[in-house]
């Protein structure tokens, strides 16, 4: 089954590289998971879930054997593969490079920050999660020192940030807030409060510029807001806020 999905121009002239952002539209997972979700974790059908799997690896061109993905634990640890990791990964880390044509990177996401990155001239490719935790702790940095590890150079690599949570659903608090200038001093600027409210969070702007920091030069952005748009994406925090449950959505990347 075709699902829609969003790309980063940068990324999408890059010959033999292939990319995608997918959200919630397409699959064939219903109910809370309707539609295309991808996490065998949140009590979806197991079925379901690797068909979407599946149907989203081959729909950019990819055996659907060949996806790589994590155990994802909103760390800063990065790992480099040179074969598939599905269909339930072993390795706890949050951010993953390679530079084996044919595999593709996934990273699954409910309002945490994906990030795609690739070095063109090195066939370098990364895939990266970041969370509050992860951003704050350095997931960029890694993710970036790991790719520049096996070949690739700093200023030639591409970014590129998908559908993540926006500062104006991300109330935060005042600890939170605290806590991360502790981390940051210079981070204020992340930070936005509306007329008598808590503290409200840019993830991406944060994440951008820790990419742009760990000397990325384009940083592109796609997609939208996960929480304000329930339709195209899934969120964790507005399922929390509806006492529900939600599925997760993937982003890919991989050399054919």
């Amino acid at each position: 089954m075709t699902a829609p999905f969003e790309q980063a121009p940068a990324l999408a002239v890059v010959p033999g590289l292939k990319h995608a952002f997918f959200g919630r539209q397409g699959g064939v997972s219903s109910g809370e998971f309707a539609g295309n979700n991808m996490s065998l974790t949140v009590g979806d059908d197991e079925d379901n879930v690797i068909r979407n799997r599946a149907d989203a690896a081959t729909q950019l061109g990819f055996a659907a054997t060949t996806l790589c993905l994590l155990r994802q634990v909103h760390s800063n640890t990065v790992v480099t593969v040179d074969a598939p990791t599905s269909p339930q990964p072993l390795v706890d880390a949050d951010a993953m490079v390679t530079t084996t044509p044919g595999l593709v990177l996934g990273i699954m996401t409910a309002d945490c920050t994906p990030i795609l990155l690739a070095d063109r001239e090195a066939g370098v490719i990364g895939a990266a999660h970041a969370g509050w935790r992860g951003a704050v702790d350095g997931i960029c940095g890694t993710t970036i020192d790991a790719m520049v590890a096996v070949g690739a150079e700093r200023t030639r690599i591409v970014a590129a940030i998908g559908p993540t949570i926006y500062p104006e659903n991300y109330e935060v608090g005042a600890q939170f807030e605290r806590d991360f200038l502790a981390l940051h001093p210079g981070g204020a600027h992340h930070f936005s409060a509306p007329a008598g409210g808590q503290p409200h969070f840019d993830l991406p702007g944060f994440v951008v510029e820790q990419l742009r920091g760990a000397g990325v030069a384009t940083v592109e952005r796609a997609g939208a807001c996960t929480y304000a748009d329930a339709d195209r994406y899934f969120s964790h925090r507005r399922a929390t806020h509806q006492h529900t449950r939600t599925g997760r959505q993937i982003a890919m990347i991989g050399w054919l």
